[in-house]
């Protein structure tokens, strides 16, 4: 199992978004069986729904690490739940690393695919959005995607510094970098001044 940037980043995003998945299933009290179920469709929820559309066996079935780290979140947050879950932004930080990892991963896996930028940018975008919607759905909540509250759209964002980052001849691994920080720095934008799309309804 070779290690690359890509890689690690992977792993992180994988554990950020199991913990957030987990976390909120013991609010909803399920099981362990039941938050590990949760944690690992918020991990690798949106990255399987890329690899099919791509045309490639989802990573998971093929790499067990995914599994592992998924039962590491899970074993790390039974001692610590009432830690993690006093701090108010844990949710919210450990959803937006997700989210930006996840972001990077799956925009440069589609480019290794050798699918153009804006597909790329799409599948940035499901890869770190689509599993929290499956998320929400598991514990009945409705999916953080469809409120006014910027989620997905920082990764549109983040997906479009990449591109541009690649069209001025800097580095992969800076494109990577701008594409994560543009991301978190755009949710947690959102959260301290209050970002918002308009609200689409009949009147």
């Amino acid at each position: 199992m070779e290690l690359t940037f890509v890689s690690i980043i992977d792993y992180i995003g994988t554990f950020a978004f199991a913990i957030s998945g987990i976390r909120l299933a013991s609010e909803k009290n399920f099981d362990l069986f039941g938050a590990f179920i949760v944690g690992m469709a918020t991990a690798c929820g949106g990255g399987t729904l890329r690899d099919i559309m791509l045309g490639m066996n989802p990573f998971w079935m093929t790499q067990w690490v995914y599994l592992a780290i998924t039962g590491f979140a899970i074993l790390l947050y039974i001692p610590f739940h009432k830690f993690i879950n006093k701090i108010g932004t844990t949710m919210f930080l450990f959803d937006s690393i997700g989210l930006a990892l996840f972001t990077v991963v799956g925009f440069q896996k589609t480019m290794d695919a050798g699918f153009p930028f804006w597909t790329a940018n799409i599948m940035g975008v499901m890869t770190g959005a689509a599993g929290g919607v499956i998320r929400d759905i598991l514990i009945n909540e409705e999916p953080l995607i469809f409120r006014r509250d910027i989620y997905a759209l920082a990764c549109v964002v983040g997906g479009i510094v990449y591109t541009v980052v690649l069209l001025l001849g800097l580095s992969t691994i800076t494109a990577q970098i701008a594409c994560a920080v543009s991301v978190i720095v755009m949710r947690v934008g959102a959260i301290t001044y209050h970002w918002q799309l308009p609200i689409l309804n009949e009147d």
